[in-house]
């Protein structure tokens, strides 16, 4: 689990961000098991900018960082669980980022969020600046992900 002093000693813009790969697991090599506290979206966020710079595909940096956020948010809020995972891929013209959870209740997309509303944006976000999202049920628990077109 990261502590939360690590959690403030790197930006995600600081050209150094890749040290916190080796530091709490690179989630594209292996699932990182991150406890299920408010802080840790900061840092699935800065895990997921090292890879997709890694990657060399920081262009999507910016989205990946929002959208990872929204999962982890609800992954946190919602399931009641103590840790969560965080997983990356990419194949040809793609890079997915996985949240798993031990929750089998399905998150629910707001059709219609509107400028007063508390909730409901999170899966919103991911619905509209993701290319495909999606969840998929496991025996124990769920895996929730989006998927953004990668530049060639």
């Amino acid at each position: 689990m990261v502590e939360p002093a690590l959690e403030r000693t790197l930006a995600p813009d600081d050209p150094r961000s890749p040290v916190i790969l080796d530091l709490v697991g690179n989630p594209a090599l292996k699932e990182v098991q991150l406890s299920s506290r408010p802080e840790q979206a900061g840092t699935a966020r800065k895990l997921t900018v090292a890879v997709l710079r890694q990657w060399n595909v920081g262009s999507l940096a910016e989205v990946g960082e929002l959208l990872v956020s929204e999962l982890v948010g609800n992954a946190v809020r919602h399931t009641g669980a103590r840790t969560f995972g965080l997983r990356m891929g990419r194949r040809r013209g793609w890079v997915r980022v996985e949240v798993r959870d031990p929750s089998r209740a399905l998150p629910c997309l707001v059709p219609i969020v509107r400028d007063l509303d508390e909730s409901g944006r999170g899966l919103f976000l991911v619905d509209r600046l993701s290319d495909r999202w999606g969840v998929d049920l496991l025996p124990r628990g769920k895996t929730t992900w989006f998927e953004l077109r990668a530049p060639q």
